[in-house]
């Protein structure tokens, strides 16, 4: 599949839009990104929109177009209306709850709702797509609350409020600013669009925004992958780790490829370090039976679970993401309103392409593998503060003082970061239960099964900034166990990453508040800025993961 994670110019063609192309228009990585519409893509849809007007003509019920939504569908109206339904048709689904999706998801779906329609099979201008393209090259978005949404007839309600704007209804965002949209549309020399016969429907029944959610969770999850990549590296140098688990000969041996990659990426991470060790020097440093029956080692062979299995752990993830990425490309580049226009067919054709159980599916397997990552750092977590378990750092990380010092026994260091990263990990295991098995009938029986593909969606976005945070924590410890070390003896990687976060977060010499410096880590892990320290740009990370 192709990626383009810093392209700066898209031409539409309703075919070869990539989940990562999406990601990064809609985050603006690299700078804006301006987004046509081709030729044959135009081509396509000016010859649908000729076929609408040919079978309106014959005034034949044309769902959607010149009969009533859903279970009204069996009440026909004449043609001389249909401008007026489609305009009903979106005032009546704006409706929606909850906070406002931030604006790189408003891009994101104004990017895929263009590109499904420019497959060219949905009977909608060229010049509709056009105004919703120059409003996202305008930073006009649409206010679009989260919820309101089952998965199916698509998006109804939230692509309601992008249809909207378009029309000059509503508030909008406008360069950061919230503003009728009216106005933003004048300011900017735009005029609002006058729905078409089927235009309503064509922009609003769709899964382009549970896609949105979707594309950017799948973003986040890649970088979450390496950001426990490194808190593994960093992990195996604090407790002077068995890097032997990483070797290719085990990973060759069960090579699911995620796995394998994750444990490249690890060892990779770790050349260079004095802090890890292998089984190789462990033979070397243990002591001999010498006749004796039985003795007990000095140091153990090999490490808990969570240290020797985070690439088994980690490459689940990566495995993950690959189908999920493939299924996401296949979905943004489809077209998924109801009905479609056959023009070679010169037929009308009712389906159900707006049911967005493949996204569904995806981020509900996706969040469940990107959980498993807070558990792994928690579990790691756990052993560097531990001193039963760290092999010699103090309790809990901080420098322990002298009985006759005065502050001695008052600083408890890491403890409390403990306790959080724990409280946050369960917060991102309990949210991993499956939402699209949770179907509901809805709209008089006539969406009698649904997909709740963007609650699920939405799920993974807010897993994945639960994991960040652990990750955060984690990283803050991790750091403060490497200078107990010795932060020169750590890998070329780990010091990069250390000299990082010590920009934001001091080392600990006393019981302070670390709330700030958790945001700040947090800040860096999804920005990439943490990825980058480490020595993996955005050009190789994009073909590398």
């Amino acid at each position: 599949m192709p990626t383009t994670p810093t392209a700066r110019h898209l031409e539409l063609d309703g075919t070869d839009l990539s989940p990562r192309s999406v990601a990064a228009a809609a985050r603006r990585d690299g700078g804006e990104t301006r987004v046509t519409l081709g030729a044959a893509a135009t081509e396509r849809m000016h010859a649908s929109v000729g076929l609408k007007e040919t079978l309106l003509a014959q005034e034949i019920p044309i769902y959607a177009v010149t009969t009533g939504f859903g279970d009204s569908c069996v009440r026909q109206i004449s043609p001389d209306k249909a401008h007026e339904l489609q305009r009903n048709l979106v005032l009546y689904h704006l409706n929606g709850v909850g906070p406002k999706a931030v604006p790189e998801v408003a891009r994101a779906a104004m990017l895929i709702r263009a590109n499904a329609l420019a497959k060219g099979v949905s009977a909608i201008r060229p010049q509709a797509v056009s105004i919703l393209l120059e409003c996202l090259s305008r930073d006009i978005l649409p206010l679009i609350p989260e919820r309101g949404s089952v998965g199916a007839s698509g998006d109804l309600v939230p692509l309601c409020y992008l249809a909207a704007a378009l029309i000059g209804e509503g508030q909008v965002l406008h360069r950061g600013t919230v503003r009728p949209a009216l106005d933003a549309l004048r300011d900017e020399g735009i005029e609002p669009l006058r729905l078409a016969p089927k235009e309503g429907i064509a922009l609003i029944n769709g899964t382009s925004f549970a896609a949105a959610y979707a594309v950017l969770a799948a973003w986040d999850a890649r970088e979450l992958a390496f950001v426990a990549e490194i808190a593994t590296a960093m992990t195996l140098e604090a407790l002077h780790g068995n890097a032997s688990a990483l070797h290719p000969f085990v990973h060759a041996n069960k090579p699911h490829p995620g796995q394998v990659k994750a444990a490249g990426s690890i060892r990779a991470l770790l050349a260079g370090s004095r802090l890890a060790t292998s089984f190789d020097d462990i033979l070397v440093r243990r002591e001999r039976l010498a006749g004796q029956s039985s003795l007990r080692l000095n140091e153990r062979i090999q490490d808990k679970y969570s240290v020797r299995c985070a690439p088994q752990i980690i490459g689940i993830v990566h495995d993950t993401l690959d189908w999920t990425e493939s299924w996401l490309g296949t979905e943004i580049n489809s077209a998924t309103d109801n009905p479609l226009f056959d023009v070679a067919g010169s037929g009308l054709h009712l389906g159900g392409n707006f049911y967005a159980g493949h996204v569904g599916q995806a981020m509900d397997s996706l969040k469940t593998t990107v959980a498993g990552l807070a558990n792994l750092l928690d579990r790691q977590l756990a052993l560097v503060v531990d001193e039963k378990f760290n092999e010699g750092l103090p309790p809990n990380l901080v420098v322990a003082r002298r009985p006759d010092e005065p502050e001695a026994g008052l600083h408890h260091g890491f403890k409390g970061m403990q306790i959080a990263a724990s409280a946050v990990t369960a917060e991102a295991l309990k949210q991993t239960g499956p939402v699209s098995v949770f179907s509901r009938s809805t709209e008089a029986h006539n969406q009698d099964i649904v997909s709740m593909g963007t609650i699920s969606a939405r799920d993974a976005r807010t897993v994945n900034g639960l994991v960040r945070e652990v990750a955060a924590i984690h990283l803050l410890a991790l750091a403060q166990a490497i200078d107990l070390r010795g932060v020169e003896k750590a890998s070329p990687a780990v010091r990069a990453v250390h000299g990082l976060i010590r920009e934001h977060s001091a080392f600990v010499t006393h019981d302070r508040r670390l709330d700030q410096d958790i945001e700040a880590v947090t800040a860096l892990i999804e920005t990439g800025a943490l990825r980058r320290a480490a020595g993996l740009g955005d050009e190789d990370f994009a073909e590398r993961y």
